[in-house]
């Protein structure tokens, strides 16, 4: 019966999509914690029992004590009312660690299920968004789960059974009274129920608000320096200052809306209570009614009206919580194009040639990047793709490490689709060094470890000895143990590419992809930096990606790409004999450099 009860409560509480999300959670969590919820349950069930106790023994106190004037029933009750107490407040306490627990559990294991998500997410996904709405998720996503179940059981439990138990001290009182006071309850759920639609709009533009402050706040911080030197300092503020008056209206309207069923709750709680005053009274008046059941349904009624009121507005309560709710799981939801099965064979590189056999790709805007580019990488060989900005010569190289699919064609390693094999085997035999080089939050050595987590002390110098980024390393007053601060802003661009380039030596990959990793240096670091690649790059397939023709003009082979496609490949002395596109890039950079040698170029 208890149970047909709360399932007919629930449904007059919630929508038919709100009950779906909460199927979905207690099949999701809510069955991992299913003893410590009948734990918190129990103790509820202890809460509901003694603040009925609390209202019957009104009865008590009146008609023994102050009527009946009897001393040993003063002492009994007395006792009897402490004992009540101190099981409630035990109780109390319990239940409360027991949900604080269950819900950080859930935060916790919603979090890294967040992040496990994104992980499996490709490089397209993160172009799409904002990297403050994943920082958002994090932080009001994650916590919605465990506030609705916890919302749930303690209205379900505590509530329910609390205003259950004094609902029927009250009907053993008296009947007509306790009609009289119930007519109020449905008048007030139909009343307040309206308010959950609307507080779910407003928590939408809240969330919006939020992200947008830290969207604002994020954007400063790493661009401060853009900031500063454009005088955008009244900019930014502005702008920071409308998200947040934004996220400040927002929060004010939630609040009015959550705060409504107040004066509706007491209004109708006052009307009852007066009509039980002026009925209760008239029987113990005319009627010689017993003072102790007036008194004792008095407080049961008094004693009903908070849980009562949580239970009535339970749908607006709910209503952030399963906004969270619906955020979290249309997430969890979202196709994962890196999920691969655990049973993918993992790719061995034995001589290490790549070939691209008319691999067309185009990101989601429609644009078509490559159309059908077609080139070999031979095995120990240099190759290098030059070109134009915007010809696809960093498109190719992502897809090589399998950041994006190709649309059509294919892109063989000794004669494998890599497409057949896991990812995470390709990537651990691919060196890659970018041409924006980030470094994670740690120490210098952290940084150069991440090329291989189990790299000894002597492999890690070695590798930055090799990069030519020991005598900085050691300049500084930590060594290898000083913090690079954050994008390792506390080291020039110059530092950061070396460090990046000796992460890349330690891994010891038998491909080497290198994307401009030269670009950040001077001319004397590059000149060493380009000794260094070459001991790396000995005997192993390396692709190259450079705008400086110089720093490939060694190379086996060299790809123009325009457009897509290959239109030139060849040694640099037969491009150049070809007098074709890559002789006119060449001859360009030639005559800037000249320009830019020629004396008094730099006062110009």
């Amino acid at each position: 019966m208890f149970a047909a009860l709360q399932e007919k409560l629930s449904k007059k509480l919630l929508t038919k999509g709100q009950m779906h999300l909460i199927g979905r959670l207690m099949r999701d969590q809510g069955r991992k914690h299913v003893w410590a919820y009948l734990a918190a349950f129990m103790l509820m069930g202890i809460i509901a029992v003694t603040t009925t106790l609390s209202a019957y023994i009104m009865k008590f106190i009146v008609d023994r004590i102050f009527v009946d004037r009897n001393i040993v029933a003063m002492y009994a009750i007395g006792g009897s009312i402490a004992a009540i107490y101190v099981a409630k407040g035990f109780a109390t306490y319990g239940q409360q660690v027991i949900l604080s627990r269950i819900a950080n559990k859930i935060i916790a294991d919603s979090q890294i299920r967040i992040f496990e998500k994104l992980l499996v997410m490709d490089v397209s996904f993160y172009h799409h968004r904002h990297s403050t709405e994943f920082l958002a998720r994090q932080a009001f996503v994650s916590q919605s789960a465990g506030n609705a179940l916890n919302t749930l059981v303690t209205a379900f439990g505590r509530d329910v059974l609390t205003t259950l138990g004094l609902t029927f001290a009250m009907f053993h009182q008296d009947a007509r009274l306790a009609v009289i006071a119930i007519m109020i309850m449905p008048v007030a759920i139909v009343g307040v129920r309206r308010l959950g639609t609307r507080a779910r709009r407003v928590m939408t533009t809240e969330f919006q608000g939020f992200a947008a402050i830290l969207e604002s706040l994020q954007e400063t911080t790493l661009g401060i320096k853009v900031v500063k030197s454009f005088n955008l300092e009244s900019f930014m503020l502005a702008r920071q200052v409308t998200a947040i008056r934004s996220f400040e209206t927002a929060a004010n309207r939630l609040s009015r809306v959550q705060s409504r069923s107040s004066p509706l709750m007491e209004t109708l709680a006052g009307v009852a209570v007066a009509l039980v005053v002026v009925y209760g009274g008239y029987r113990v008046i005319y009627h010689g009614e017993q003072p102790g059941n007036f008194f004792a349904f008095i407080t049961a009624l008094l004693l009903a009206t908070e849980p009562a009121k949580r239970v009535a507005r339970l749908h607006v309560d709910i209503s952030s919580s399963l906004l969270g709710v619906d955020f979290l799981y249309k997430f969890l939801d979202e196709k994962t194009p890196e999920a691969e099965p655990a049973d993918l064979p993992d790719l061995k590189i034995t001589a290490g040639r790549v070939e691209f056999d008319n691999v067309l790709f185009g990101y989601r805007t429609g644009e078509v990047v490559l159309k059908y580019l077609s080139f070999v990488a031979e095995p120990g060989e240099t190759t290098a793709l030059v070109g134009r900005s915007g010809g696809g010569k960093t498109t190719a190289m992502s897809m090589i490490l399998r950041f994006y699919e190709p649309l059509a064609g294919r892109i063989l390693i000794d004669g494998q689709d890599i497409s057949a094999f896991s990812r995470r085997s390709l990537r651990g035999q691919i060196a890659y060094v970018g041409q924006d080089t980030f470094l994670f939050k740690g120490s210098i050595r952290d940084n150069i470890r991440f090329g291989r987590p189990s790299a000894s002390e002597e492999e890690i110098v070695a590798a930055a000895k090799a990069a030519f980024a020991h005598d900085f390393i050691m300049s500084f007053e930590g060594g290898y143990d000083s913090p690079v601060g954050e994008h390792g802003a506390q080291l020039s661009g110059g530092q950061r590419q070396r460090i990046s380039i000796a992460r890349a030596f330690l891994k010891d990959a038998p491909l080497i992809l290198l994307d401009e990793a030269t670009s950040a240096l001077d001319t004397e670091s590059e000149r060493a930096v380009q000794e260094a690649l070459k001991t790396l790059c000995a005997g192993r397939t390396t692709i190259v990606i450079a705008h400086r023709l110089s720093t490939v003009a060694s190379a086996e082979r060299i790809c123009v790409i325009e457009g897509g496609r290959v239109i030139e490949s060849g040694r640099q002395d037969e491009l150049l004999a070809r007098d074709g596109v890559y002789a006119i890039l060449h001859k360009t950079q030639f005559e800037r450099g000249l320009a830019l040698a020629a004396p008094g170029a730099a006062a110009e």
